[in-house]
């Protein structure tokens, strides 16, 4: 039996649908891209966001980060109550490009609703429960009940390639976080929210750049073809990764290690020109049980090889992310999420691991609990045609201002 107070809460989460669905609308015509992706970044959305907090009465605290392109990278956070301790929202602003405009049936910056779905980039990934946690921390406060745990939410930049100018910038800050805080990050999502993400893999990404030499295709044998080798390269390393790296763990989902190559940079302008350099990537997520130092130097072991001698190969970590320590079932956050999910939704959800990339790693690096959680009908995330379900952000929203009552 859901009591008075959190049944005032609930139903003032409910008569703001449509202000919800508003408000996502308005954040998908916002584009919010890396500059390392060829996009503006997050200040547009996070100007946006900041002026709907301080409408709502909230005192709204904006920390900047210049990048390596000059471009100021914004995090934004807010919080209600005056009790001891925090629970705290963590979701980001920040989305991947559209890709392949032709595979997306709706523009993905003008929000499409259709069939109880709101379609636009970013809608699933994170718009969805950023938009549930910053209606929560309204409903809480418009209702004028007494809180158990005061809420914040930290709308972050940068997640999506490594979170350098985001989350961990924060992490350095003082006076934001508390010892005895608890994160909820909403940004792994299960259907029906049955799954609740308490560890997550390492996460490797890498830079290989071949250089051979450049010359014109009707002479290919004055020169080294880098686009070729770069094709051989990344056969290589992918069938050594996945043959070397084969170990199973059922807490994770997939429970084995993901090796990855994603993107290709562009070599040269003409069809016909050798070309002389060629730049790939590789996106690893490796089980908590390998080193992520062995897996780089078994990929600098192949590109060093005799079959490679023709050709100069440099490698770069693009990223990494070593795996932190989980956190306990036993945690206060965790037995917090569960409860809330089991009276609002009867749903028995289940601790479980994921493929990595979510802030919650960076807060337990830190000694912090966290966990990350949402609810989708169908992992959308970085696909054309991105969707969220309208019904899936209302609910969420309120199983997150139940955590604080």
């Amino acid at each position: 039996m859901v009591d008075e107070s959190k049944q005032k809460v609930i139903s003032l989460i409910e008569s703001y649908r449509d202000s919800m669905v508003g408000t996502m609308s308005k954040m998908v015509a916002i584009p919010s891209i890396s500059p390392l992706s060829d996009g503006e970044g997050e200040g547009k959305r996070a100007d946006f966001l900041e002026g709907l907090l301080r409408q709502w009465g909230f005192d709204v605290k904006r920390y900047e980060y210049e990048d390596e392109t000059r471009t100021k990278r914004p995090n934004l956070v807010a919080k209600l109550g005056n009790k001891q301790k925090t629970v705290w929202f963590v979701a980001h602003m920040d989305t991947v490009a559209p890709g392949d405009r032709s595979l997306w049936k709706t523009d993905p910056f003008r929000a499409e609703i259709k069939d109880g779905k709101i379609y636009g980039r970013g809608t699933n990934d994170n718009g969805q429960d950023l938009v549930s946690a910053i209606y929560a921390l309204k409903a809480l406060k418009d209702s004028g009940v007494s809180m158990r745990f005061n809420m914040g939410v930290a709308l972050v930049a940068d997640e999506e390639l490594g979170s350098r100018y985001g989350i961990q910038k924060l992490l350095e800050e003082s006076g934001i976080f508390g010892n005895d805080d608890m994160f909820v990050v909403p940004d792994y999502l299960s259907k029906d929210g049955t799954m609740v993400e308490i560890a997550e893999k390492g996460s490797l990404w890498l830079k290989i750049k071949v250089n051979g030499k450049q010359v014109h295709a009707s002479t290919p044998a004055l020169g080294v073809n880098a686009n070729r080798y770069a094709s051989r390269l990344i056969t290589k390393i992918d069938e050594m990764l996945h043959q070397k790296y084969n170990a199973t763990d059922p807490i994770y989902q997939p429970e084995y290690s993901t090796f990855e190559p994603t993107k290709r940079e562009k070599n040269v302008d003409s069809v016909n020109i050798v070309p002389g350099s060629d730049v790939f990537y590789f996106d690893c997520r490796v089980l908590p049980n390998y080193k992520l130092d062995e897996v780089l130097n078994d990929v600098k072991s192949v590109c060093s090889s005799n079959e490679f001698k023709e050709v100069k190969v440099d490698i770069e970590t693009f990223s990494r992310e070593d795996p932190a320590a989980p956190t306990s079932m036993d945690s206060e956050v965790v037995k917090l999420l569960l409860s809330s999910i089991k009276e609002l939704r009867g749903i028995d959800a289940k601790p479980m691991g994921v493929g990595g990339g979510t802030c919650a790693a960076f807060f337990r690096h830190k000694g912090y609990p966290s966990v990350a959680w949402g609810t989708e009908f169908e992992d959308m995330a970085h696909q054309p045609n991105e969707y969220c379900r309208i019904d899936d952000m209302v609910a969420d929203s309120k199983v997150f201002a139940s955590m604080c009552l």
